[in-house]
């Protein structure tokens, strides 16, 4: 049996015309039917048309396609008619449903579906960015991250990092305790990036002593202890002022409230 050639045409990729048609022909018994691919991908003139068209007459194909662009699109279906041709649109019937469902114009631009793909993998990247850096835990991330957190402990550092990294933000979380020095390239970034996380001594103490609770501890540990908080708060605003960094205040702010502060200190920063 002569082998069903299937000419795969499209203003983008072709990945899509291309698994419709794959997974049409594998319904059918391959010993049996023979097929054989051929893609066309980014048609954007009346002379890549013509090319295709002229391959699918030599070569008795069918052609799969799918164009967004009307003027392409028209041209095309004007010249399989001419040419007698076999076809198949397959992005057309459904924008033209969803066209009368909307009632509003498509943006007819070739490749939208792999832009949303590159936002999806975005996002990932800067989630498992928060992950990886979360903490503090290795400072070759601060010049790579977009926005970089700084607090005492309880400040909401992590779920912040991680609220943002849903965002598609790369940040990375850095705490700040008296007995441990900074890294050094704290100081050498870019302060506008940096975003210091301030907390009310009594807001703090108060958390603090909950979480010893959870933990099964008495709140009279020294993680609680309001001349411990000062010295912390004191050593937090001492290394603010060293960086030269925005602060927020999030003493009385959901993570979701202080995330909208840091994106539009960020936006207005990148002005």
């Amino acid at each position: 049996m002569e082998n069903i050639k299937i000419i795969i045409a499209s203003d983008s990729i072709g990945e899509t015309a291309e698994l419709v048609a794959r997974a049409c022909v594998s319904q059918f018994n391959p010993k049996e039917c023979k097929h054989e691919f051929l893609r066309y991908p980014y048609i954007e003139s009346f002379e890549n048309i013509d090319e295709v068209i002229q391959v699918a007459h030599d070569k008795n194909a069918i052609i799969v396609y799918t164009l967004v662009k009307p003027e392409i699109k028209t041209y095309m279906q004007q010249k399989i008619k001419e040419y007698n041709l076999q076809s198949i649109d397959i992005m057309g019937p459904l924008m033209n449903l969803l066209n009368e469902s909307y009632d509003e114009n498509p943006y007819n631009q070739p490749g939208r579906v792999h832009r949303l793909d590159d936002a999806y993998f975005k996002k990932i990247d800067a989630i498992e960015f928060a992950v990886k850096y979360d903490d503090g835990k290795d400072p070759k991330g601060l010049p790579k991250a977009d926005i970089v957190l700084i607090g005492v402990s309880r400040t909401s550092k992590t779920p912040l990092s991680q609220y943002l990294a849903h965002k598609s933000y790369k940040v990375m979380n850095v705490p700040i305790v008296p007995e441990v020095t900074p890294p050094e390239n704290l100081f050498e970034i870019d302060p506008s990036k940096c975003i210091a996380l301030r907390i009310s001594e009594e807001k703090l103490n108060r958390i603090r002593k909950q979480r010893l609770k959870q933990l099964g501890l008495g709140d009279s540990a020294r993680y609680a202890n309001e001349a411990r908080i000062k010295e912390e708060i004191s050593y937090f605003e001492d290394i603010v002022e060293r960086i030269g960094c925005p602060v927020i205040d999030v003493s009385d702010k959901a993570i979701e409230e202080t995330a909208n502060d840091v994106i539009h200190l960020i936006e207005q920063q990148a002005k």
